[in-house]
């Protein structure tokens, strides 16, 4: 093994003192082309291009000597520090960091960071990357050929963001752009770069309530956990505000004790998307985005898709909506990894279990239709399950006459109707 492994984050700036030593006594110097030929590396080192990092691991574990590792910025953030930790080189390293390129991309755009989201788009990851910018209002995307600018905002057209877009940070041939998202495909990026995408819905949780996240937690978008503790909320909770007069809204919401399991069986997370089909007021599609899904709910009501921008906004989340109806819509939007169909029937269960989610919960109104719904999602190579579910509420008895005996208590109120639930994840 190396005698010595140092790791050097360069941004473009002089070498600090320790770095410039560590690299003048180097006898293997490995970075990217234009790294090994922009500092001073040893005419007597042996230069090693870092393009794979797991065999450049594999010559410097090797290597007997001094080896230095220059990477960009900050090389222990989404760099190559996790790499050449793995056990399997025995390396132990010393890091010299640089400012990471996030940081100086959102210093570039004088903007802080604490509440941003941090995402790859390396290793196949562009569609989860694009799913984190349509769920949160602040993200910084690294990107990769072939996952640059460009093609991130193919995966959101129809979304609008702000795109930054920064190139060659802390070389002299940086540049930085300023573009909205549907101007990005029209114009050659150079890679890498760092893409700050912002946007969306920045007015955070309303009722003047502050999340306590902001400001102290990093990596929490304003507006979660949101203004209420938990989820499955009450249904008076996803009536617009509150008030007595948004009382109608609230029928069109699925029970709280529903909706948990709806939730637990989505198992929604962030970089997914899940897809509210026929959404009502959006409590589904609310909670789902609390859990940092990116979410598209599908409602042909107007009334309801007003409801549902009011509830989105209450709670400081993103939801797409989409007005309309039937199986025709579900063509146009973009790959779900959940679904959840809150009503609809079976044509539109078949139209969403076409996309191959790989979750899938459907309402059935009747027996009838929980049947049609059941073999839809066993034919389509699912593994099926469904439950009845019921409740019955506790409220609190009148208080007896004095001397009759025990005064108020609890009784069983007034029974609900079943809600009937199918469920399917993919067999693998």
């Amino acid at each position: 093994m190396a005698d010595r492994i140092t790791v050097i984050g360069w941004d473009g700036t002089p070498l600090t003192e320790a770095a410039g030593a560590a690299l003048a006594a180097a006898t293997l110097v490995a970075g990217a082309p234009y790294q090994l030929n922009a500092l001073p590396v040893p005419g007597a080192a042996e230069r090693l291009v870092l393009g794979n990092v797991q065999l450049a691991a594999r010559r410097i574990a090797e290597h007997r000597g001094a080896a230095v590792v220059v990477a960009e910025g900050d090389p222990g953030f989404f760099g190559v520090v996790r790499t050449l930790r793995r056990p399997e080189y025995g390396l132990e390293l010393e890091v010299l960091p640089a400012v990471s390129s996030v940081a100086a991309a959102f210093a570039r755009a004088g903007m802080p960071w604490e509440d941003a989201q941090v995402v790859s788009a390396h290793g196949g990851r562009l569609r989860r990357a694009a799913n984190i910018c349509r769920a949160h209002q602040k993200v910084a995307v690294l990107t990769a050929p072939g996952a640059g600018p460009s093609e991130l905002a193919l995966m959101l057209r129809g979304v609008h963001r702000t795109f930054v877009v920064c190139e060659a940070l802390g070389t002299d041939d940086e540049d930085v752009t300023v573009l909205t998202s549907d101007r990005v495909a029209d114009h050659d990026w150079r890679d890498p770069n760092v893409v700050l995408v912002i946007g969306g819905n920045s007015g955070g949780p309303q009722n003047g309530a502050v999340s306590e996240a902001a400001g102290w937690l990093a990596g929490r978008p304003v507006g979660y956990p949101g203004p209420e503790r938990g989820w499955a909320l009450p249904a008076e909770a996803y009536a617009g505000a509150g008030s007595a007069a948004d009382a109608p809204g609230a029928s069109d919401t699925l029970p709280a004790h529903v909706r948990a399991l709806v939730l637990a069986r989505l198992g929604a997370r962030p970089g997914d998307l899940v897809w509210s089909v026929g959404a009502g007021n959006g409590a589904l599609a609310v909670e789902a985005a609390r859990f940092g899904a990116a979410v598209v709910a599908v409602e042909a009501d107007r009334s309801a898709c007003a409801r549902l921008a009011v509830n989105a906004r209450r709670y400081g989340v993103e939801v797409e909506t989409v007005h309309g109806g039937g199986p025709e819509v579900l063509g146009g939007l973009p790959e779900p990894d959940a679904v959840v169909v809150e009503s609809g029937g079976p044509a539109v269960v078949r139209a969403a279990l076409a996309r191959r989610p790989e979750r899938f919960v459907a309402v059935a109104r009747t027996f009838a239709e929980a049947e049609d719904v059941r073999r839809a999602v066993a034919e389509a190579g699912y593994r099926a399950d469904g439950a009845l579910l019921q409740s019955t509420p506790l409220e609190t008895a009148p208080a007896e006459p004095a001397g009759a005996g025990a005064g108020a208590g609890l009784r069983l109120g007034a029974g609900a109707d079943g809600v009937l639930l199918l469920w399917g994840e993919q067999i693998v």
